[in-house]
């Protein structure tokens, strides 16, 4: 038998790491190289379905998040104004039931320390942001900024919504300005103990032009965290993302529920960020390049699926490798975009138009998904 291929993951996230685990415990011989200096915990929060519980498991860290993070019994929709329930989604023991596995809210760099734990940390590189990489036929060569050059037989571009890799492929072009920013916090929950009202698990707060996702993001319940959707004209301030203020949010949801209000209140920093996207793109991968996660298919976090179809793309990217043989590794690098593109493009489309559970709706094709299980779809 020969050899496995060497095997580059550009980016570090949270599909980066997915992959090199993933890959790493397959047997191929995979170094990741990250642009940041160092692993941070940057202050988000994340959901965690049962359709990205199921890869967890086969990284071998899903019985460690679900005793880190926080487990609704629901996800609640709720009028922002008047506090009316729109929709009541169970999750809970029924999802765990249904979907089989558990649904968790956690703190993004929680998960992400666990993610990047699994890996063999003499192949993890920080502080390596690459400049140029050249398909040669026989292998790849990569240049970084800090002047050194790494070869491999595979590489992939797990680098983001401005992946290099992507702009290989596909020349350079900007992603697209959605239309809507993030405000991003967590709040210390011992504050909203001084306020006579109730501060659900998972709920989301809508109107027409803006919305709050809100949830724990620690299983002890101390820190709750929101993100918003607010339809901005423009983002003219040329970075990935600004400061904002609490007098800024008072004044964007000024009409909004008092339980939005006591978070506001209790806010110490807040930050707002762009959100970006792409159209559905007409390759995912060339010669020995292959795209994945964000760098494919970047979407605003409407769904809170966008990290989640990052890692299902991860595990369909190994098991296509590992079904067809790394050798015809074109073939699988086709068969993995032929069984990933329609789901991750449906997924885009319904986070645009931010609808998702909204209202009463049934999202077993979401949640019942088992990337691990699916039967392969030949291209």
């Amino acid at each position: 038998m020969s050899p496995k291929p060497r095997v580059a993951v550009i980016g570090a996230g949270l599909g980066g790491a997915a992959v090199a685990a993933l890959l790493q415990k397959a047997g191929y011989p995979t170094q990741v190289y990250e642009q940041a200096p160092e692993f941070s915990r940057l202050g988000a929060g994340i959901h965690l379905g049962p359709n990205v519980m199921k890869v967890m498991r086969q990284i071998g860290i899903e019985e460690r998040l679900e005793a880190m993070g926080s487990h609704p019994d629901y996800w609640f929709s709720r009028d922002g104004v008047s506090g009316d329930y729109q929709s009541r989604i169970p999750l809970g023991e029924f999802a765990k039931r249904e979907y089989g596995a558990a649904y968790i809210t956690v703190h993004r760099g929680d998960l992400h320390a666990l993610m990047v734990e699994a890996l063999d940390p003499s192949q993890l590189h920080f502080d390596r942001r690459l400049t140029s990489v050249d398909d040669t036929g026989s292998e790849v060569i990569m240049r970084f900024a800090d002047g050194t050059t790494e070869t491999a037989d595979l590489v992939i571009g797990a680098d983001g919504v401005n992946s290099r890799i992507r702009e290989t492929l596909l020349g350079a072009e900007d992603p697209t300005y959605s239309g809507w920013i993030a405000h991003r916090a967590i709040v210390d929950a011992e504050k909203l103990k001084a306020y006579d009202l109730e501060f659900e698990s998972c709920v989301k707060w809508w109107s027409p032009d803006k919305h709050m996702m809100v949830y724990y993001v620690t299983g002890d319940q101390r820190e709750y965290y929101y993100v918003t959707g607010v339809k901005t004209p423009d983002w003219q301030h040329g970075t990935s993302f600004v400061d904002s203020s609490k007098e800024e949010m008072r004044e964007i949801f000024h009409d909004y529920h008092p339980v939005v209000q006591a978070l506001i209140d209790c806010t110490e920093s807040v930050t707002k960020w762009p959100l970006l996207e792409r159209n559905p793109l007409p390759i995912w991968h060339k010669g020995r390049l292959v795209l994945l996660g964000d760098a494919c298919h970047p979407m605003k976090p409407h769904m809170a699926q966008g990290a989640a179809m990052a890692i299902e793309d991860a595990a369909m990217l190994v098991r296509s490798l590992e079904a067809v043989g790394p050798e015809h590794y074109a073939d699988a690098f086709e068969l993995y975009k032929t069984n990933r593109f329609e789901r991750a493009s449906r997924v885009q489309q319904v986070s645009h138009d931010n609808t998702w559970l909204r209202q009463d709706e049934d999202p077993a094709w979401v949640f019942g998904h088992d990337v691990t299980t699916q039967e392969l779809k030949a291209p």
